[in-house]
């Protein structure tokens, strides 16, 4: 594979971004049958992206694909197997020496099957057996709390419901959940704030709006399908802003792949109309200098008796603790706001400046802005800003978390959470006749925990990367090893998968892209996109292999094995879905008539009490939430001098990786480098192309055994005091006590770090 580190100087979109899917689609997917699905993606009656959470415009457009909506499909879709001879050739001890691309690409997992640790290889399992064996070691358990149930974001409705159905009748609240690890500060801060622990916004929304600030997140890479978006708002003349630590192309400009015309005169939109590169950590420090400014000056405007910048009846009227904010951001030292946000006082106050001048507000964000030590906080701080001019509640307006997986806000709203709500255990109750555990059970952090002491003792994983994904694999990796029992729901191998316990099963599921076939007939799944629209998803490839069951199914099988006076229907549920959504409606009062207006075209909207004002908090109304004295906390990973952040490449997804290119960063067939500007650059005596060491710090500044050697210097555009690398091979830099206390997410943004110099290397700068 050839390594090279260049300028990249297309748009975001454009021909590298078909040229990238016509690569993924020639070295993956048979392209005389296969590739056909790509046009039944996003349509009424296709099936959802596999990838991100972006809602769909429409359900009409010829082609409603992005460029890593191909690369997910071409992955699920791929022709290659990972078949019971695969295995057979391989041992678990050999593959762990693979790369992760290498795992995955050996493609899809056809049979169910089971560690022997005798030959240190996986082999081929009836799936009945595996079943009863399974429940047998469940039910072995006195303790229901000792087994850990994890959820990736990718797993639908019906399945997300039947997983939380069968833990809680098996007696726990155990779910730790890929959310956990991306947008757990939105869920708790945006619902501590306005009562509600998701966004506000619509799509239409995105058609009001005069302003539209950029914050923490990557479009090009991450949410592709939302550059369109971005370049309408663009074209009619409203401002984006945005602010990253990194210059990101998906920010800048944008060229339409399935614009005829701009493909062909080369045209690009022009994205944001000011960027500013805030330090790695310094959100918070850049929001109250915001709010400073923001209130000064309506102070100033009041006085000369003009109308104020200040949305003063909506903050009377609907909001509490002002005052508290007020004395807080109006007493916080411009010297700590600076020192800290890395942006100096004159950008602040020109950011400060378009604010104000704004009707219309929308803030977009996404883990730049939550996975941080103080994540809650961030998420908060975005709340207080639009408060301020009253932009919760009103089109055009609002606070819109970009969410990863296509399905992560659904699995929660149907009940995968550790702290359930007493109205949906009284209704599961209700409807089910068994009576629910009501202790909150563990999240992802604190999973990982009680498999790192000891006291518990399964783990099922409906999906993801768990393991891979979680911080400080130094400690974890040999802890899930210890376990009594590890099963695993996937579609591909990972190295989660190689972690194996006294028992360890790996079951192949059922795509996205691939025909559910069950009793009453083929099935369609349902998903909530990002800003609450469910809409339905049938496969229609045939699947990867006969044996394949579904995601349902497989959860009926279990359940059935291991409680064996279970209340609930199992078999019936699977046989036809309409009665799993039957269920949900039972449950979750929002999904009223659930199957009847699944059928719509483009699906249906969740109520969202705080966009229509109306306040779920304990205040009734929208709270402000300060945070006295948090820029001078010096245990804080943004007073450390290099603060190092986790990335995903443009050929990844979360822990997934399509390829070994970073196109829009201009790294090509290789992971192993790290950015920094030119002047931290000069500053620590590097060079582009230099090796160098990192080494993360302890709370007290000195070195911990966390280390990442022979990393190459690339010279980048972006914040000073920062470092950036990739997930998940830098994972293991965070220490597993590294974490939002409020939300519980690991502080992947957040890590205080040490360079060394090793020795020089040819390279060229951006």
């Amino acid at each position: 594979m050839n390594k090279k580190i260049e300028v990249y100087s297309g748009p975001a979109g454009g021909w590298g971004a078909l040229k990238a899917v016509a690569k993924a689609l020639r070295e993956q997917m048979n392209i005389r049958h296969d590739v056909i699905a790509l046009f039944d993606m996003n349509k009424a009656e296709g099936f959802d992206c596999p990838g991100c959470a972006w809602p769909d415009p429409n359900h009409t457009a010829s082609f409603d694909i992005c460029e890593n909506g191909a690369k997910a499909v071409s992955w699920e879709a791929t022709s290659k197997r990972a078949t019971p001879e695969f295995f057979a050739h391989h041992t678990v001890s050999e593959l762990f020496e693979w790369s992760d691309f290498e795992l995955e690409d050996s493609g899809r997992l056809t049979h169910p099957l089971k560690y022997n640790p005798t030959k240190d290889c996986f082999e081929r399992i009836e799936w009945q057996v595996a079943f009863d064996e399974i429940g047998t070691q469940l039910r072995q358990y006195n303790d229901p709390d000792v087994v850990e149930f994890y959820t990736s974001g990718r797993t639908s409705n019906e399945a997300a419901f039947l997983y939380q159905l069968f833990a809680r009748e098996y007696g726990t609240n155990n779910f730790p959940d890929c959310s956990n690890m991306c947008h757990e500060p939105t869920s708790v801060g945006l619902a501590a704030s306005i009562g509600v622990g998701k966004g506000t916004v619509s799509l239409d929304d995105f058609e009001h709006c005069d302003l539209v600030i950029c914050i923490g997140h990557n479009p090009g890479t991450n949410h592709p399908r939302m550059l369109t978006s971005l370049r309408e708002i663009a074209l009619r003349g409203a401002r984006i802003v945005a602010i990253n630590p990194m210059q990101e192309r998906g920010l800048e400009r944008f060229t339409a792949p399935q614009n005829p015309i701009e493909m062909l005169t080369n045209t690009q939109t022009q994205l944001a109309n000011a960027y500013f590169h805030v330090r790695i950590g310094g959100d918070v420090a850049l929001l109250k200098g915001m709010m400073r400014r923001l209130i000064e000056k309506h102070d100033e405007q009041r006085a000369e008796g003009n109308i104020g910048f200040l949305d003063e009846a909506f903050i009377s009227d609907h909001t509490q603790g002002f005052q508290d904010l007020r004395s807080d951001v109006l007493n916080t030292d411009w010297h700590d706001i600076t020192q800290v946000s890395g942006l100096t006082y004159e950008q602040i106050e020109s950011l400060a400046d378009i604010y104000a001048q704004s009707e219309r507000t929308i803030i977009c964000y996404g883990m730049g802005i939550t996975q941080h030590q103080h994540g809650t906080q961030n998420v908060q701080q975005l709340i207080n800003l639009l408060l301020l001019k009253g932009n919760i509640g009103k089109a055009g307006a609002g606070i819109c978390p970009l969410r990863g997986h296509s399905n992560v806000q659904g699995d929660r709203t149907v009940g995968i959470t550790e702290k359930p709500s007493e109205s949906m255990l009284n209704n599961i109750e209700k409807h089910f006749g068994f009576v629910p555990p009501k202790k909150f059970g563990h999240a992802a952090i604190e999973s990982m925990k009680a498999i790192c002491e000891g006291s518990a003792r399964a783990l099922v994983c409906m999906g993801g990367n768990f393991a891979v994904a979680m911080p400080d694999r130094t400690v974890t990796f040999e802890r899930m090893t210890q376990l009594d029992l590890v099963v695993h729901l996937a579609t591909k191998l990972n190295r989660s998968h190689l972690l194996t316990a006294k028992q360890s099963y790996l079951f192949p599921v059922l795509g996205r892209t691939e025909i559910d076939m069950q009793e009453s007939g083929a099935q369609s799944i349902t998903v909530e996109d990002s800003m609450s629209m469910v809409h339905a998803s049938r496969g229609l490839l045939k699947p990867a292999s006969n044996t394949l069951m579904s995601e349902c199914a497989i959860i009926a099988g279990i359940a059935q094995s291991t409680l064996l006076n279970s209340v609930v229907k199992w078999r019936t549920m699977v046989a036809d879905y309409d009665n799993i959504r039957n269920a949900i409606e039972a449950v979750i009062p929002e999904f009223y008539k659930f199957n009847e207006r699944i059928k719509q075209p483009g699906g249906f909207y969740l109520p969202n009490a705080a966009a229509t004002r109306c306040w779920l908090t304990a205040s009734q109304k929208a709270n402000f939430i300060s945070t006295k004295g948090l820029l001078e906390d010096p245990r804080s990973a943004f007073n450390s001098e290099l603060v190092l952040a986790t990335v995903r490449s443009h050929d990844q997804y979360n822990t997934t990786l399509y390829g070994m290119n970073d196109r829009y960063r201009g790294v090509f067939g290789r992971r192993d480098v790290v950015f920094i500007s030119t002047t931290q650059a000069r500053q620590c005596g590097v060079n582009a192309g230099d090796k160098v060491n990192l080494v993360a710090l302890l709370p007290d500044g000195k070195r911990s055994t966390r280390s990442m050697l022979g990393l190459t210097v690339v010279i980048y555009d972006m914040a000073d005091r920062s470092l950036v690398t990739y997930f998940p091979e830098a994972s293991h830099m965070l220490a597993l006590g590294n974490y939002d206390i409020q939300s519980g997410i690991p502080a992947y943004k957040s890590i205080p770090v040490a360079m060394d110099k090793c020795f020089p290397d040819k390279a060229t700068s951006h």
